[in-house]
């Protein structure tokens, strides 16, 4: 899909996490989530848990991702979240060539800046990963101000979940649901780079508003992006693409998956439609292989790479 020498590089996954969305669910709703998982495993052709199962589980869960990242010719993965920073660290540390993390943990802590300060200067973790509809403060309430504070003076990226969050029975109700929940800040701290994933995951006007205003605000591709379906409007992957980039360019997409673990394993699928959809809508190389890679390449503070055609145009004029 690619022109060599360039590989793509992923924002967006996740190392083992938890998460609580709420209480102890009703059997409806269980059930209800249930087959709304089969629906979508049999949909995107993921394997079993009890097929996965049968397999050799021996190999640590960073190196089957290395296994994983070869499998698709995939130069790196950024995780978002581990169970804590220090798992985060050590876990990437044992492949620092193909992982990057996210520190992950409450901004409502009360030491949360002096966290993501450790985790930044002393784990090497390169962002902040948050979900707007679990923080049950305003992001421009004052007590936040020393994280953003610590987020400025770096210059790291942050990536903040809004919209849907969940599977059935998730959360679609919240006042830091929209990414509008974060203009405030987002105006105040320009020096932040926020990612928003999932093209607003319900909330696509509202992204783009926010884009229209805040030039540090970048969009995130990842995952099925199957919430057009519940859109009360016709919207597609293509019509995602397009729109964003004839409103904010190519140099503020990012390419990312969700991958998730396994069974599940690298979504390729995600990334062969994807690049489908650019291509259909003749995107250039060079644009290309920004929002597949190089766009978070520059974030995370990486070299980019570019393939010897788009190194001949963009030298060539």
């Amino acid at each position: 899909m690619f022109r060599s020498p360039f590989r793509v590089f992923d924002i967006h996954g996740h190392l083992p996490y938890r998460l609580v969305l709420g209480g102890k669910r009703h059997e409806l709703v269980s059930r209800y989530g249930a087959e709304r998982s089969e629906r979508m495993r049999l949909t995107w052709d993921f394997q079993e848990l009890a097929i996965e199962n049968q397999h050799n589980e021996t190999l640590p869960l960073i190196d089957r991702w290395v296994q994983e990242l070869d499998k698709y010719n995939i130069a790196g993965l950024n995780f978002l979240t581990a169970l804590d920073n220090d798992n985060m660290a050590d876990q990437i540390s044992r492949h620092p060539g193909r992982f990057t993390g996210f520190a992950y943990h409450s901004i409502e802590d009360e030491g949360a800046a002096e966290e993501l300060k450790r985790a930044a200067d002393v784990l090497g973790l390169k962002g902040y990963k948050l979900f707007g509809p679990l923080t049950g403060i305003p992001f421009d309430d004052p007590s936040l101000d020393p994280v953003w504070t610590v987020l400025a003076e770096r210059k790291l990226p942050v990536l903040i979940h809004f919209g849907l969050l969940g599977h059935a029975g998730g959360i679609v109700h919240h006042p830091n649901i929209s990414p509008l929940a974060i203009f405030n800040t987002a105006r105040e701290y320009p020096d932040i780079p926020f990612i928003i994933p999932h093209f607003g995951a319900g909330y696509f006007q509202e992204l783009l508003h926010l884009c229209w205003s805040c030039p540090n605000v970048y969009v995130d591709t990842s995952g099925s992006n199957q919430w057009v379906r519940w859109m009360p409007y016709e919207l597609t992957l293509e019509t995602l693409f397009r729109k964003t980039y004839e409103l904010i360019g190519p140099e503020r997409i990012v390419f990312g998956t969700d991958s998730l673990g396994f069974p599940r394993g690298y979504p390729y699928r995600y990334l062969q439609d994807q690049v489908r959809v650019c291509r259909d809508l003749r995107f250039g190389e060079g644009d290309i292989e920004n929002i597949f890679g190089n766009n978070a390449r520059r974030l995370l503070g990486l070299h980019t790479l570019h393939s010897t055609n788009t190194q001949i145009s963009e030298t060539g004029g």
